[in-house]
C-alpha cells in the first residue's frame, strides 16, 4: 500500500506549506506501478515523464493514470488533467503497426519535405525537437534539444534566471542551435503541455 500525502506531483510547494494544493493525487490506497509511485514521490508532472517519448514505458505511465483517472482514483492537476483530453496512453494501428495514438505526426513529420517550421514538438531522442531553415544553406534542418530525464523549472523565477544567466541566454539567437530552443522553451510551455512559465524568457 502507498501513503497518499507522499504521492503528490504536477505543481511545485504551494505558498502554504501544505504541498496539496491542486495538486495530482490519489483518492483512496491502491497499489500502483514503480513507475508511477516514482512519478508521485518526485512530484515529476505527466508532461516532464522520465520516459523518452513513445517508449513502452511512456505509454504505459499515461495508459495507467487514464484508467486510474475514469475510475476516479485519482485527482490530477490542470496541467496533467489536459493529457486526459489528448489520446496520450492509448495505442491504435499505424501502417500496420501498434503505435501511440498521440504520436502519428512525428512519423509523418519525418516523411514531409516541407514539416512546420519553428514550431517545437515533444519527441525525438531528446525532451524536443524543432524543424528550422537553415539561412546559409536554405535546407530545413531537425535541431532536438532538451532532457527527458530533467524537470524544466520554467515556473520558478529563481532558476530560470540562473539558468538564463549560466547558459548566456540573452546571446543565443541562432536557431538552428539547440541552446537557443533550450534557452527559449519557457515562450513554448503551453503547447508542450509544460504549464506556466514564470516569463516569456529565460
Amino acid at each position: 500500500m502507498i501513503k497518499l500525502k507522499e504521492l503528490l506531483f504536477g505543481k511545485p510547494d504551494c505558498d502554504c506549506g501544505c504541498g496539496n494544493c491542486e495538486g495530482t493525487k490519489l483518492t483512496e490506497q491502491i497499489t500502483i506501478s514503480e513507475n508511477l509511485q516514482y512519478h508521485l514521490d518526485n512530484k515529476i508532472p505527466l508532461g516532464e515523464s522520465i520516459f523518452r517519448i513513445s517508449s513502452n514505458a511512456h505509454v504505459k505511465l499515461f495508459k495507467e493514470v487514464r484508467q486510474l483517472w475514469e475510475n476516479s482514483q485519482i485527482t490530477l492537476s490542470e496541467a496533467d488533467e489536459y493529457f486526459m483530453h489528448t489520446d496520450a496512453g492509448r495505442q491504435g494501428m499505424y501502417e500496420g503497426k501498434l503505435v501511440p495514438l498521440d504520436l502519428p505526426y512525428v512519423m509523418e513529420a519525418e516523411k514531409k519535405k516541407n514539416p512546420p517550421l519553428n514550431k517545437p514538438k515533444r519527441g525525438g531522442p531528446k525532451a524536443y525537437y524543432v524543424y528550422v531553415r537553415d539561412p546559409k544553406s536554405k535546407r530545413i534542418k531537425k535541431v532536438t534539444f532538451g532532457s527527458g530525464g530533467l524537470r524544466a523549472k520554467i515556473s520558478n523565477k529563481k532558476a530560470a534566471q540562473d539558468f538564463a544567466k549560466r547558459h548566456n541566454c540573452d546571446q543565443k539567437k541562432d536557431r538552428t542551435k539547440a541552446s537557443y530552443w533550450s534557452c527559449n522553451l519557457p515562450r513554448y510551455a503551453k503547447q508542450l503541455g509544460l504549464g506556466e512559465p514564470a516569463s516569456r524568457y529565460w
